[in-house]
């Protein structure tokens, strides 16, 4: 049985930061590669014309994702409060183009600074936890005023030493406590984290709203040595019905580059990337 999920792919293949300006000529690509969905990963809120934006979705029939991008200043687990709320902030901005774009929830790695990776005492851990927890339960009821929900994305320990598996993602929902705060989970991370990501698939359950996927070294799906059978198995197995989205990074990204490492072009080019992996994902999602 075919899985039932749209194709989407981030903006970060081919640009960073995306500017509205470049909405209409690169979602007219997406959507004449055959994706449904385009991930918008928004650096800057100040770059996201709406009206503009809004338009070339429409254009071309695409769905609209909102990821975020969360730099040393963006960190809702910092000793500087002023950090926090600059992230606070962030947060309110992307949650309020997710509604005006019609997105469903805002996605990220959002409890902390991507490429926060150290070695602290057990007290300080608790305390940035605690932090993380109570910033969160904020963006929780702020994005349920808008009708909308976050998913939250753990990534590997040498992008951060806070969130890394579906057991800490899992437990700090719980810890938050609030219907909005779900799942987002990214097959690369997984590859690094997870012993058997099927059954942190089936673990994530119904809490996981989006996925995304490259290759284990974030190259073309159908390259690598990435676990595409597991990976489809636990989705099958849950009923997952949302966006699969390619998630890989233009080497000329500025918000991430020292966490996502990458220097060198990892496909021919951004256009063969997109293409290749839809072709492959096609054949992915019907079990061929």
């Amino acid at each position: 049985m075919a899985l039932n999920v749209k194709l989407g792919v981030s903006t970060w293949l081919w640009t960073s930061p995306f500017r509205a300006e470049e909405a209409a000529g690169l979602f007219e690509k997406i959507a004449t590669l055959g994706y449904s969905a385009v991930e918008i990963a928004v650096e800057d809120p100040g770059l996201i014309d709406i009206p503009k934006v809004k338009d070339a979705l429409a254009a071309n029939r695409l769905e609209a994702i909102i990821c975020g991008a969360f730099g040393p200043t963006r960190d809702l687990t910092s000793d500087d409060e002023q950090l926090q709320r600059t992230g606070l902030a962030y947060i309110e901005a992307c949650l309020d183009i997710a509604s005006a774009l019609g997105s469903r929830f805002f996605a990220g790695p959002m409890y902390s600074a991507v490429g926060k990776a150290r070695m602290v005492s057990p007290a300080q851990r608790t305390i940035e936890w605690e932090r993380a927890v109570a910033n969160l339960r904020v963006v929780c009821e702020s994005a349920a005023n808008r009708g909308l929900e976050i998913a939250l994305e753990p990534l590997n320990r040498f992008e951060s030493d806070l969130i890394n598996n579906v057991d800490d993602v899992l437990r700090l929902i719980g810890d938050i406590d609030h219907p909005a705060a779900k799942i987002c989970l990214d097959m690369f991370h997984m590859n690094i984290e997870e012993p058997d990501p099927e059954a942190a698939i089936v673990k994530s359950g119904e809490k996981l709203i989006h996925v995304q996927v490259s290759e284990n070294y974030r190259g073309t799906p159908g390259t690598g040595n990435a676990s595409w059978d597991a990976y489809r198995r636990g989705l099958e197995a849950i009923g997952y019905q949302g966006v699969v989205s390619i998630e890989s990074f233009t080497p000329a990204n500025k918000e991430l580059a020292a966490a996502v490492c990458i220097w060198r072009n990892l496909a021919e080019s951004q256009d063969a990337f997109a293409s290749d992996g839809h072709v492959f994902l096609k054949k992915w999602i019907t079990g061929n």
